[in-house]
């Protein structure tokens, strides 16, 4: 028996024009803003910009659908040197003020990174100031004996250069002082010389610990005798020097050291050069400043030190770390304490990363009325805390599970904003689509990011010849790229997209404890971790596994940390963080957790909460200081826990509350009334977000075919209204009611996506049919006329084609254009009745316009190319002009293969991402290309369809 759906009215997901009978009461689209629009770094090469193309480029971007950009100054354009601008310079600032002005009159919004390149750095980075890293060296003396070498450590020389090489003999110290900066690049730079120590401690065989450092002289000789009956002695000393990281890929005027992130006094001293640089500008438009990742790490060696690290160890970690040095090189028989003095070690670098940079440079930035925008990843910290302390958290990648931790601490702070470093490198140079660009984006939505930037778009003048001024990473959104006419149909996309998903609140059931203090127990070569995601310091633990599966079995939830965790409460046996409700804190089998933690998980179970535990509860407290003091409280509040088994699960209750132990997730996520959407079973991925009246749901069809069926949401519903961000249709969906719950009736092409917004009450509209096929297909174009109108480097002749095929088939002109064609053909109105049709241009090499009888319906960007015709669009003789544009392949490969330099950047200029394009010189090349498929390549056909009632 069929079960009764509720006849609401729909907007299918076609681009054809509602029916006026269903004009009114139709759903509404939240208004598209500066803010919700996608924004793009902006890469200002050798910052060689000036008035009228900064105007014109600004335009440009407004009329493509831009929110806003972010200005990065990067390495300059070989040829353009007398046009260099200095990084904050008074000629910088003014060009600053002009584009604030200008992006101003556009609604462009503007945002600043606050270095030329990333990490923080450049040439007023003095020694004291940037980076340093320590090294460990031991000596052994028998009782009686006398150190006969000097303390001394010999700092290896450090070179890398993505530029001009040039021996280390060559390069004046500080680095500052050497001419031809963004000639040579430089990376890091170590100069080989003599450190001296800054401690030296003394460890006896019979348990005595002695301060040496003062012992020794300006030359590093040692003037002490090891005494006699003390056993043997085996002394530990540290030596400080320059990490030498440089800022990379800096343009004039920016280049220098990077700062020492560690430091409080670094970090005041970096942000009172910009005071100085500032004084006297109107920047009162700039939205926020920008720091593009930490990657210090990106270099030889870590950067593991600053000046005061051991007095800030003893004041956080309570006990000083010169008595334990053997533990923290992992030196010792008790190999438990040495992994307490690591974990205190790595978290107490941590700390500083957070108080002496991040939030630091957050309280500067408020007082000058501007946010924060920070990429966190690459850090060694607890990267959630990091981002907590930041304004607009930034993600990259293309891994839901990294994207997450930027979004995670924008959900759990209450913060309305994450945003994105996207498209970095979706492909090689020239390769990436509009197409592949939307899939990544997607990622980042289904992620919980809703502010994406672009990565990037080049400041390149108009009269450039072209590929234009480009960045060394694609994919290149500048308008000299063959899509850049049809850029504003994904703009569009994405912007409708972010519309909702910067609405409400977000909507998920889990918070995932992220158990940092085991992974910093891990002891590696490194002394330091770095982490990213969970390639990169929870690869292979049952973080990852449990973060996996609760992905891939549609469960909603965000990641947290113990820090965060002190801040949550409960109200209604919901954990409350911000204004945001979870049902549960999900521990994956963590060994080590604070007793703060702990403590704090019990509380909020005893107030009603449900706190579960995948496998296993804790098993001690992280660090050494007061550790038996510690261990014993944690003992007993883990005493006062009395367990029930009852099958798979162990219950124990807590005041008002539960804490439940089970090997199996689901039956933890059952225990804790919390539900996966069980529409991933059919391919559909899901984010969803709260509003007062409902919820909203972001869907995306990763599935390898169409969906046409009824689909589960985990939201009791009266009344579902159905947007397609690409097409901007929208209506009332098709629902019913069954055992599960409420369901949806979708139908989604591959890679398609929908937005749905719930709502308490029911909305009694008429039903909108659904679509079926009504006749068979109808092949379209015995004849085709193709005219190439916009491109180059020369305009083909037109062509008349039989047969859809690559136009590269045609000859040597063919094979080199990139740009746009122009297919026109003519047929008659089918003898099929229909409601309307489905225009179907099979595969399209890559974007294209469709215009039936000169009126511009819709830009298809893929990976689907069909769009659904109203009949009443279809007259008796009809002109088809479908207008395709290839990407920028083709031409760039015949440059490289004729020898035309377009490579004339100063730094990486230009490296490959694919090993089978890099050229003798390790660099892009796109000589060894064939032509890649462009145009129209397969049948068009037209298929009539007709409105069904699921």
């Amino acid at each position: 028996m069929k079960k009764p759906y509720k006849k609401i009215a729909l907007a299918l997901f076609f681009s054809g024009a509602l029916s006026p009978l269903f004009a009114q009461n139709q759903p509404t689209w939240p208004q598209i803003t500066q803010q919700t629009k996608p924004w793009t770094r902006w890469w200002w090469e050798g910052s060689a910009v000036d008035t009228a193309n900064l105007s014109w480029m600004l335009n440009q971007y407004q009329k493509a659908g831009l929110g806003g950009l972010e200005i990065t100054p990067i390495y300059g354009v070989k040829g353009q040197e007398s046009k260099f601008i200095n990084f904050t310079s008074p000629k910088w600032m003014d060009m600053l003020t002009y584009t604030l002005k200008t992006a101003k009159k556009l609604d462009l919004g503007i945002d600043m990174a606050q270095a030329s390149g990333w990490p923080f750095g450049g040439p007023w980075v003095k020694d004291e100031d940037a980076s340093k890293y320590f090294a460990p060296q031991t000596y052994t003396l028998k009782e009686g004996e006398k150190l006969s070498t000097p303390v001394l450590y010999d700092q290896k020389t450090v070179l890398r250069i993505v530029g001009e090489k040039i021996s280390i003999d060559k390069i004046k110290e500080p680095i500052t002082a050497n001419e031809n900066l963004q000639l040579h690049a430089f990376d890091q730079v170590r100069y080989p010389k003599k450190l001296k120590a800054q401690t030296l401690i003394g460890y006896s065989t019979k348990g005595e610990i002695l301060d040496l450092t003062d012992k020794l002289d300006q030359q590093g000789q040692l003037n002490w005798t090891a005494p006699k009956g003390k056993g043997n002695w085996t002394l530990y000393a540290l030596f400080q020097g320059l990490h030498g990281k440089m800022v990379e890929r800096a343009g004039p005027g920016g280049e220098g050291y990077a700062i020492d992130h560690f430091s409080l006094k670094a970090t005041e001293n970096y942000l009172s050069y910009f005071d100085k640089a500032f004084n006297g500008y109107d920047l009162s438009y700039l939205r926020a400043f920008f720091n593009d990742s930490y990657e210090v790490d990106d270099a030889f060696g870590e950067a593991s030190w600053t000046p005061d690290f051991l007095t800030e160890f003893k004041t956080r970690r309570g006990y000083d770390l010169r008595n334990f040095l053997p533990a923290l090189f992992g030196a010792t028989d008790d190999k438990l304490q040495a992994t307490r003095v690591l974990i205190d070690y790595r978290q107490t670098i941590s700390d500083l990363l957070l108080e002496n940079y991040t939030e630091a440079w957050h309280k500067w930035a408020q007082g000058k009325g501007k946010l924060i925008r920070n990429q966190a990843h690459g850090s060694p910290a607890n990267i959630l805390d990091l981002y907590a302390a930041t304004d607009i958290p930034e993600a990259e990648g293309t891994d839901i599970l990294r994207v997450k931790f930027a979004s995670s601490a924008a959900h759990v702070t209450g913060k309305l904003l994450s945003s994105s470093e996207a498209a970095t490198w979706e492909n090689d140079h020239f390769l990436s689509s509009l197409s592949d660009v939307k899939k990544a984006l997607d990622v980042f939505l289904l992620g919980g990011i809703n502010h994406n930037f672009y990565h990037g778009a080049n400041y390149t003048p108009k009269d450039a010849a072209w590929p234009g001024w480009i960045f060394y990473a694609a994919v290149h959104f500048t308008p000299n790229n063959s899509f850049w006419d049809d850029f504003s149909a994904l703009n569009n996309y994405v912007a409708r997209s972010q519309s909702f998903l910067q609405k409400g609140k977000a909507d998920n059931d889990i918070l995932l404890y992220l158990p940092m203090a085991d992974s910093y127990a891990e002891r590696e070569k490194a002394i330091i971790r770095h982490y990213d995601g969970i390639e990169h310091g929870f690869k292979n633990t049952p973080f990852e596994h449990v973060a996996t599966s609760l992905n891939k079995s549609g469960y909603a939830f965000d990641y947290i940390s113990d820090k965060q965790i002190l801040a949550t409460s409960v109200a209604n046996n919901q954990i409350k963080t911000a204004d945001i409700s979870y049902k549960t804190i999900l521990v994956p089998a963590a060994e080590f957790m604070p007793l703060e933690t702990i403590q704090q998980l019990l509380k909020l179970a005893d107030a009603g909460a449900n706190i579960t535990f995948y496998k296993s509860l804790p098993q001690d407290v992280p660090g050494l200081a007061n550790l038996a003091e510690r261990q014993k409280a944690f003992k007993d509040v883990l005493g006062l826990l009395q367990f029930q088994q009852n099958g798979k699960l162990k219950k124990a209750l807590v005041g008002k509350g539960s804490i439940i132990i089970s090997d199996e997730i689901p039956a933890l996520m059952d225990a804790a009334q919390i539900k996966a959407e069980t529409m991933k079973i059919q391919g559909l991925s899901t984010i969803r977000r709260s509003y007062e009246g409902g919820k909203y749901y972001f869907i995306l069809n990763e599935s390898a075919a169409a969906v046409d069926t009824w689909v589960n949401i985990n939201t009791k519903a009266n009344s579902v209204a159905l947007f397609n961000p690409m097409t901007g249709e929208k209506g009332y969906a098709a629902i019913r009611q069954d055992a599960k719950g409420t369901q949806v009736y979708l139908q989604l092409k591959k890679g398609e996506s929908c937005i749905l917004q719930t709502f308490d009450n029911e909305i009694n509209e008429t039903s909108y049919p659904y679509a079926k096929a009504a006749g068979n297909a109808i092949s379209l174009g015995n004849e085709w006329k193709v005219t190439f109108i916009k491109g180059g480097p020369v305009l083909p002749q037109p062509l008349v084609l039989k047969e859809l095929k690559s136009w590269t088939v045609n000859g040597a002109d063919y094979e080199k254009f990139s740009g746009t064609a122009a297919y026109t053909t003519s047929f008659k109105q089918p003898k099929a009745k229909a409601d309307f049709y489905l225009l179907d241009l099979g595969k399209v090499e890559q974007s294209a316009k469709v215009i039936l009888n000169g009126e511009l319906l819709a830009t298809l960007i893929g990976p689907d190319y069909k769009l659904e015709i109203p009949a009443s669009k279809i007259q008796k003789k009809n002109i088809l002009e479908i207008q395709v544009a290839n990407g920028m392949a083709n031409r760039a490969s015949w440059m490289d293969k004729t020898n035309q330099n377009y490579k004339i950047f100063y730094n990486i200029n230009m490296s490959s991402r694919l090993p089978e394009n890099r050229g003798a010189d390790g660099l892009f090349t796109a000589k060894n290309w064939q032509p890649k498929p462009s145009g129209l390549t397969s049948q068009v056909s037209l298929i009539p369809l007709t409105h069904f009632k699921p």
